[in-house]
């Protein structure tokens, strides 16, 4: 089996910087990506950004997009989720999950059906 964890979370002020790190355990050969997803209270969880284990990093959510970056270590099992210039909006449980293969269409690393493994969450919370 697979385990994936996030860490990294906490309280921070706007404008401030978190960096997320997920960890992938167990039978993670030949994985095919992880993914970041956020659930903010009341609303549905949505997509942020995912890596491939070959490299390719896919578009980011247009709501974080030149704000956040993600970045992964093979070695390590490990991707991390780097936000800058946090907002109060960006508030949400921030979830890592991992895909084993590559979804079938209509399905695509940008919906949360790719994916086969996910963490319990961290939670980020932005004050204004």
């Amino acid at each position: 089996q697979v385990q994936v964890e996030e860490s990294g979370g906490g309280l921070v002020q706007a404008g401030g910087s978190l960096k997320l790190s997920c960890a992938a355990s167990g039978r993670t050969f030949n994985a095919y990506a992880m993914g970041w997803f956020r659930q903010a209270p009341g609303k549905e969880r949505e997509f942020v950004v995912a890596v491939t284990m070959s490299g390719v990093i896919t578009n980011y959510a247009d709501s974080v997009k030149g704000r956040f970056t993600i970045s992964r270590d093979n070695a390590k099992n490990t991707v991390y989720l780097q936000m800058n210039s946090l907002k109060p909006e960006d508030t949400a449980v921030y979830y890592c999950a991992l895909a084993r293969s590559r979804p079938d269409y209509p399905f695509s690393v940008y919906t949360e059906f790719a994916y086969h493994y996910w963490g319990q969450g961290t939670q980020v919370t932005v004050s204004s």
